[in-house]
């Protein structure tokens, strides 16, 4: 037997089967199979969006859209809410914003969806990507802190990268599956480096690191309500900050740039047709009635995860950090690393089984169009890849949330 051989036989078995049983223990009788993250709606979500039908509001213009700011901006403290068509649309306008320019980079972290990466191209920028922490699932600070000190110089007020010579402007923490990242010395390094901080908070809608809400910590940050979020207006973002002049600003960009007028069309620079249709945000303001019912819903649910994952022998159900508490968007089993060979077969499985898990996205610097990109090392966003798995994480999977619903 070769080498090569012996290794592979030595290599652990995971008990794939023990595995299953624990997860059907909390689905208990859900229908199979199970979805990641279903969206529901009811009686309200009809109400609101049959109105307009009825009045003709479908469009960008209309009472629901202000309303629905109104109850976004209300449960994060942020003081302004502007509602955008979706969270990559969102992400695109704020960097704008921000004043992320074309050739500059953008720091953000390998583990996170595409549309974090995306948004940065659709500005004209390079992706910038910096490892994570299994403290929070996040951006690491202390890794973007070293990482910096190494590749980084200030000139004229501005930071640059000595290896490619472009200028670095942001950085864009993620907060993974609703754990929030470690804001304190992540402010801490950006404000070193003159970095803005744009907090990609799409997850995290109804988390709190320290007591204070994801998404307010950053001079900007966006929201994602695509219809497998914590709560889903179909597709949908937001923008938020505390800066009434950045506000107004986001407003007046992300409306075609138009002068206000009661009928000519004056636009007084490049802007985008990215606010939120009126009907769409009706749905979002049933959805935000059940905001912290949900919430609670889903804390139970991962409680549950975690009580019957508590000493199995393989793997573990990833925990909230330290001074966190969070929406538990998508709950994630963490294999031993001695087991992360083994994932897949693990996933194939749970998909047999009717249970539809997934691996982490794949890695930002894995990808084709952004393998080439600027990157400090990676060992812990790579260890995460192989060695995560999502489990369905539906709220009315949670025992109290027994509410008569519709599916969308």
């Amino acid at each position: 037997m070769s080498s090569s051989s012996a290794i592979a036989d030595r290599r652990a078995q995971l008990d794939v089967g023990a595995v299953l049983a624990a997860v059907d223990t909390v689905l208990g009788s859900a229908s199979r199979p199970v979805a990641l993250h279903e969206p529901r709606l009811g009686a309200r979500e009809r109400e609101f969006v049959l109105d307009c039908i009825d009045t003709n509001w479908v469009s960008s213009a209309g009472k629901y859209v202000s309303r629905f700011e109104q109850m976004v901006a209300a449960a994060t403290g942020a003081r302004h809410a502007i509602a955008i068509v979706n969270g990559t649309a969102a992400l695109h306008a704020a960097l704008l914003l921000e004043g992320v320019q074309a050739n500059d980079e953008v720091i953000l972290p390998a583990i996170t969806f595409v549309a974090t990466a995306n948004a940065v191209s659709h500005a004209g920028a390079i992706p910038h990507i910096v490892d994570s922490s299994w403290d929070t699932l996040g951006l690491d600070p202390a890794a973007l802190d070293a990482h910096l000190e190494e590749i980084s110089v200030r000139r004229n007020g501005d930071l640059f990268n000595k290896l490619t010579g472009r200028r670095i402007r942001a950085v864009v923490p993620v907060h993974i599956f609703g754990h929030p990242v470690d804001m304190t010395p992540l402010l801490a390094v950006a404000a070193k480096y003159g970095l803005v901080v744009v907090e990609d908070a799409t997850e995290s809608l109804g988390s709190t690191w320290q007591g204070q809400a994801c998404g307010t910590f950053g001079h900007s940050a966006v929201l994602s309500f695509n219809g497998n979020k914590i709560i889903t207006t179909g597709g949908g973002g937001m923008i938020l900050t505390d800066d009434d002049a950045h506000a107004t600003r986001a407003r007046h960009f992300t409306t075609t740039a138009k002068k206000s007028h009661a009928w000519s069309f004056d636009h007084d620079e490049v802007g985008y047709n990215y606010r939120l249709p009126n009907i769409n945000a009706a749905l979002g303001c049933g959805q935000m009635e059940r905001l912290s019912a949900m919430v609670e819903a889903k804390r139970e649910l991962a409680g549950r995860y975690l009580a019957v994952f508590d000493g199995f022998a393989n793997a573990s159900i990833y925990r909230e950090p330290n001074g966190a508490q969070s929406n538990y968007w998508l709950n994630t089993l963490v294999l031993d690393r001695e087991y992360a060979g083994e994932r897949d077969r693990l996933l194939s499985a749970l998909h047999a089984n009717g249970v539809h898990a997934r691996p982490l996205w794949t890695p930002m610097h894995v990808l084709p169009m952004y393998r080439n990109c600027p990157r400090s090392r990676l060992p812990v966003a790579e260890d995460m890849y192989a060695r995560c798995v999502n489990l369905p994480s539906s709220p009315f999977l949670a025992a109290s949330e027994q509410t008569t619903t519709i599916k969308n």
